[in-house]
C-alpha cells in the first residue's frame, strides 16, 4: 500500500513551463489541494509498488519518450546512480550530504517513500516544496496525454515514470549541479537508468524481487550493473570472486568502466559501509576534478558527523525509547524486507544499548519476499514475531504464522498493525525486551508517527 498520509499531499499553481521553488525543512501536515489533485491523476496509473509483480512491464521507452517530451531534464545535471539490495538510500543520503557540505548543489531521488511523497526528491538536503512538486507532476501529466493521442511510447507510462520525469524536471530548474539518484527496482530498465552518470554505485546483491531480476545473485547483479556507463566509475564492495562481483566486474571491462572497490577491513555496522562507500564515490569526484567551495577537491572527508547525522532517514535504522508501563522499552524501526538485510540489521542490534538478548518483531512482508529466508534469520536470532498486513499486496499474517511454526518458531498474528505495535510494546515492557518494527517501509511508514509521539 502506496503510503498516501504524504502520497495525497501538496499544492502549486501551474505557472508555465518551469517550476518555482520553495523548499520546506519538513514535511508539511496540511493537505495542498494541488497536489492531491496531481496525485489522484497519477494513482490512474500503473503503480508497481502497489501491485503484485509478476506481469510487470519493465523497459526505458516509455520514460525516454515522456522526457524528450518535457526537454530532457536529466541532461541538465551530472548524477551519481546508486544501485542495491541493502543500503542504497543510506548511502545516496551520505553522498548528498557530503556534496552539499562542499557547497554544491545537489538533488537526490530516492524510493520509496515512508511517510511523505516529497521524500523522495530533495533539493540541497531539503525535501521538494508541495507546489513546486505539484507543477512538475502536472507538466509530466500533460506529457503523457500528449504521447497518448500521438499513440506514442509514452502511453504506456507508469506512475513511476511519470514521478521520475518530475523528480528531474525539479531538478533541472533548481539548477543544481549534482543529483544522486537511486535505482527503484534492478537498474538496467529502470526508469532512472536514462541519466547519464559519471559514478555508478552497487552497494551489495541480494535474492530480491526474483520474479523480475532473476533468481540467482548473478543474475540480479547483471540487472543491477545494467547502470554502468561506459568510460565512467563503477563503485562496488563486492570482490571479484563473489558470482556477483564478478557480473559486475565483467559489465564494467565490457563498457570500459573503471572499477573501485573500498576496503570494509575493519567495519562492523551497516552505517560504518555505507560511509565507506559513500566515501569511495565522493573520493572518484574529487579524482575527476571536482572541487569544494574552499577549493578543495571533493572526498570522503566530507562524510563528517554532522553529515552522517543530517543523512539518518527514516525507517532505516531509526532508535527510539517509548515509556509503557513504568519502563522504557527500546524500539527500532527498519524496512528490512529481505533476509541478509534483517541479518545485518539485526547483527547491529545486538551490539546496541537496550537491544541486548530477545526481541519481539512486529513483522509485515510482501507477498514477492523471502518469507522462508526471514523468518529462519528472525528464528536464529531468537526474535519473537507478531505478525500484520498493511495491504493486500503482502502475505497474510496467517500464512506467515504457519511458516514460522513449520520451523518451530512460536509467533502471534494480530491482523491490525497499531494493534500489533501496542501489543508488542506491552509484551516488551513485562519481559523486559525491546522492540523491531520490520519487513516492510510501508509498515514502518504506518507506524513512525505514533513511536515519534510516544517516545520520550
Amino acid at each position: 500500500m502506496e503510503n498516501h498520509r504524504g502520497a495525497q499531499v501538496a499544492d502549486a499553481a501551474r505557472l508555465g513551463t518551469k517550476v518555482t521553488f520553495v523548499m520546506c525543512a519538513m514535511p508539511m501536515q496540511n493537505q495542498n489541494p494541488r497536489l492531491i489533485e496531481a496525485l489522484s491523476q497519477l494513482d490512474q496509473l500503473t503503480n508497481w509498488e502497489q501491485r503484485p509483480r509478476g506481469e510487470m512491464r519493465v523497459g526505458l521507452e516509455p520514460i525516454l519518450d515522456l522526457s524528450a517530451r518535457l526537454g530532457n531534464p536529466h541532461r541538465a545535471f551530472r548524477s551519481i546512480h546508486v544501485a542495491g539490495t541493502k543500503g542504497k538510500s543510506s548511502t545516496c543520503a551520505l553522498i548528498e550530504a557530503g556534496l552539499r557540505h562542499a557547497g554544491i548543489s545537489v538533488g537526490r531521488y530516492a524510493s520509496p517513500h515512508v511517510e511523505h511523497i516529497s521524500e523522495r526528491i530533495s533539493v540541497n538536503g531539503r525535501p521538494v516544496e508541495e507546489g513546486a512538486l505539484a507543477e512538475a507532476l502536472f507538466l509530466a501529466l500533460d506529457a503523457l496525454r500528449a504521447a497518448r493521442a500521438e499513440a506514442t511510447a509514452a502511453e504506456a507510462a507508469t506512475w513511476f515514470d511519470l514521478l521520475t520525469a518530475a523528480g528531474f524536471l525539479i531538478f533541472r530548474d533548481a539548477g543544481i549541479e549534482w543529483a544522486v539518484v537511486e535505482t527503484g527496482l534492478g537498474g538496467r530498465l529502470d526508469s532512472t537508468n536514462i541519466v547519464d552518470s559519471d559514478v555508478s554505485v552497487i552497494t551489495n546483491i541480494g535474492l530480491e524481487h526474483t520474479e523480475i531480476l532473476g533468481r540467482t545473485r548473478a543474475a540480479i547483479a547483471f540487472e543491477k550493473a545494467g547502470i554502468i556507463k561506459p568510460h565512467s566509475v563503477v563503485v562496488t564492495p563486492l570482490e571479484a570472486e563473489d558470482e556477483a562481483g564478478a557480473v559486475i566486474a565483467k559489465q564494467a571491462a565490457e563498457v570500459d568502466a573503471r572499477l573501485i572497490r573500498p576496503d570494509f577491513s575493519g567495519l562492523k555496522t551497516i552505517a560504518e559501509r555505507n560511509v565507506a562507500v559513500a566515501a569511495a564515490a565522493l573520493d572518484v569526484l574529487g579524482e575527476g576534478g571536482v572541487t569544494a567551495r574552499e577549493g578543495r577537491a571533493v572526498g570522503g572527508w566530507l562524510i563528517d558527523r554532522d553529515a552522517e547525522r543530517e543523512s539518518q532517514l527514516p525507517g532505516r535504522l531509526e532508535r527510539f525509547t517509548v515509556p509503557v508501563a513504568g519502563r522504557r522499552v527500546c524500539v527500532m524501526l527498519d524496512g528490512a524486507h529481505v533476509p541478509f538485510n534483517l541479518e545485518a540489521v539485526l547483527d547491529d542490534l545486538s551490539g546496541m544499548d537496550g537491544f541486548a538478548g530477545r526481541g519481539i518483531a512486529v513483522v509485515a512482508l510482501a507477498a514477492d519476499k523471502d518469507a522462508a529466508g526471514l523468518l529462519d534469520v528472525i528464528s536464529r536470532y531468537g526474535v519473537s514475531p507478531i505478525f500484520t498486513s498493511v495491504s493486500n499486496r503482502f502475505r497474510s499474517p496467517a500464512e506467515l504464522q504457519a511458516l514460522a511454526g513449520e520451523i518451530g518458531l512460536a509467533s502471534e498474528v494480530i491482523e491490525d498493525p497499531q494493534a500489533a505495535y501496542r501489543r508488542a510494546l506491552e509484551r516488551a515492557a513485562a519481559s523486559g525486551t525491546w522492540v523491531i518494527l520490520t519487513g516492510s517501509l510501508y509498515l514502518a511508514g504506518l507506524l513512525r508517527e505514533r513511536v515519534i509521539g510516544e517516545a520520550r
